[in-house]
């Protein structure tokens, strides 16, 4: 059964989802549902990616605080960086973190975290994973940032995925 239906949640979701995008649930539109909540994860089930195991979840919580403030934070100081700039412009630079994060859900994590949270953008990841580089809007210190860019994101992911 589970070859059929590699991924059941969403078959039934795009099942469900054709009947109230066309407001019918006429025969074809029900065979249409049918074939599409069949058809497509079995043709997009090669992309899926493998199953996240997830080590300690109370680090997650723990994270998501983090991430909200630090979203908060850097908002804060994103706006006061814009606003002083005509007397001091903003020290933008790319920094290259060496990551020992290595697993895929984490990195991806890792990055969602960075595109959420202002004043940092995720640039580049070397191929074998080792290094990011990362493009900060006003940089003070680069061993101060990378070392807190590593103990507050990079070590609470590995504890979490590795």
């Amino acid at each position: 059964m589970s070859r059929l239906f590699p991924a059941p949640l969403l078959s039934l979701s795009l099942f469900v989802l054709w009947l109230l995008l066309n407001l019918s649930v006429s025969a074809g539109n029900l065979l249409l549902a049918a074939v599409l909540g069949i058809l497509a994860p079995l043709l997009m089930a090669p992309l899926r990616p493998q199953h996240a195991h997830v080590r300690r979840p109370r680090v997650i919580v723990k994270l998501i605080g983090r991430v909200g403030l630090d979203v908060i934070l850097s908002n804060l100081e994103v706006a006061r960086g814009v606003l002083r700039a005509g007397k001091r412009p903003p020290r933008s630079a790319f920094v290259h973190i060496p990551l020992a994060l290595r697993e895929p859900h984490g990195l991806a994590t890792l990055s969602m975290i960075t595109t959420v949270v202002p004043g940092t953008v995720w640039s580049e990841l070397a191929l074998d994973r080792s290094v990011l580089l990362l493009h900060v809007f006003d940089l003070e210190d680069e061993a101060a940032f990378i070392k807190h860019f590593k103990d507050t994101y990079e070590r609470p992911l590995m504890e979490i995925f590795q």
